[in-house]
């Protein structure tokens, strides 16, 4: 059944919307997988405030022109859908890349993160790093460290200081 143009222009502005709205957007071959397959990843997708969007190529190259976002080479060839986030990238790349380890027939092509195209090995790199919880408090713990340190120093300096006081006073005290 034949798109009429309006329709197509309604499309295209859905796809401009999409690609405004989102930091990260991971582009995948979109055929063998099952309805079940793909509403499961639209459901891991969603839990991770991202969207996911099986795409017409054409339309979405007019899309990506229309914003000036740049377009990997060859990745608008055969069927395409998009993984979409502006929240976690690193959760929205692992949901694609598990379902893309247990399909052949699901890849990923590649990705736009924040204005910079990414090939497939690269978002798979993408993937393997923990969620942004985890690193946010690995980058926490890790600042907290040299500051308990130095606390930790400074009340032994302290404690040695008032020892001594102690001592010497206890010491006058006696004498006198």
């Amino acid at each position: 059944m034949a798109i009429t143009r309006e329709q197509k222009e309604e499309l295209v502005a859905q796809y401009k919307d999409i690609f405004n709205r989102n930091t990260a957007l991971i582009f995948t071959e979109n055929s063998g997988l099952s309805v079940k397959e793909l509403e499961e990843l639209r459901g891991r997708i969603r839990e991770i405030g991202g969207e996911f969007y099986v795409i017409k190529n054409t339309l979405a190259k007019l899309a990506i022109d229309d914003v000036g976002m740049p377009q990997p080479e060859g990745i608008l060839d055969g069927q395409t859908a998009i993984g979409a986030t502006s929240e976690d990238v690193t959760g929205l790349a692992k949901a694609i890349v598990d379902l893309a380890k247990g399909t052949k027939a699901f890849q990923v092509k590649g990705a736009v993160i924040d204005g910079e195209i990414y090939d497939s090995a690269r978002v798979k790199s993408l993937a393997a790093l923990p969620p942004m919880p985890v690193i946010q408090a690995q980058l926490l713990s890790m600042l907290q460290a040299p500051a308990s340190q130095i606390a930790r120093v400074l009340s032994g300096s302290v404690r040695q200081v008032v020892t001594v006081v102690k001592a010497y006073s206890e010491k006058e005290a006696t004498a006198a």
